[in-house]
């Protein structure tokens, strides 16, 4: 049987790429609404961080989470990143 191929994705805080699954997913929709996307499924421009809260720090720090998703990353999303950090 063929090896399945492992989906890489580069987190925006530290630029190492990763396993899909290793990574919290941060989606923008069509309307342009910002959310945290779990099940990595939604539609929608995504970007991708660390399971590490020194990730999310360094990529709100140089607002790249913004630039990637090519939209203004409202505080609340932070705030929501930062909370799903500590449950892990």
């Amino acid at each position: 049987m063929k090896k399945r191929k492992i989906p890489l994705r580069k987190c925006l805080g530290c630029n190492e790429s990763k396993s899909k699954r290793e990574l919290i997913r941060v989606v923008r929709n069509k309307e342009g609404e910002v959310s945290i996307d779990l099940t990595g499924k939604a539609s929608g421009r995504g970007a991708y961080i660390c399971n590490d809260l020194e990730c999310l720090e360094k990529a709100q720090k140089s607002n790249r989470l913004s630039k990637a998703l090519k939209i203004q990353v409202p505080e609340e999303i932070y705030e929501k990143l930062k909370m799903e950090l500590d449950e892990q």
